[in-house]
């Protein structure tokens, strides 16, 4: 059971026009382009741009202090203290963050995951 499925729904079903999700469920077109990221195949460009996605929660842009958290905490299932979940955030800013604004941005994101097998 993926910890973000409600998350990758609500990714996969935003209508380009409006930006909104719709409870209407997902139409075929949405489904294989779900299924088309998700394969083996799929280029890893397009996987990191959907994995940021995903992960920015607030859909702001970045992933802040709070997009972290909430991926830990879903990651982790509450196998970690609020504490313990903080201080992972705050070290993966610390490493990763390097424009030094407190967040992430889809670069910063896109460089990490690019150096990681």
């Amino acid at each position: 059971e993926n910890p973000f499925r409600e998350r990758i729904s609500e990714v996969f079903t935003q209508r380009q026009d409006s930006g909104q999700s719709t409870s209407e469920g997902i139409c075929f077109e949405e489904f294989l382009e779900m299924l088309s990221v998700f394969s083996e195949q799929a280029p890893r460009d397009l996987k990191v741009f959907y994995a940021f996605k995903i992960y920015d929660f607030d859909e702001d842009g970045v992933l802040g202090l709070g997009d972290l958290e909430r991926t830990c905490r879903q990651l982790t299932r509450g196998g970690l203290s609020a504490e313990e979940v903080t201080t992972v955030c705050r070290k993966i800013l610390e490493e990763s963050d390097i424009d030094g604004d407190g967040a992430l941005s889809y670069l910063e994101f896109e460089h990490v995951v690019t150096r990681s097998s």
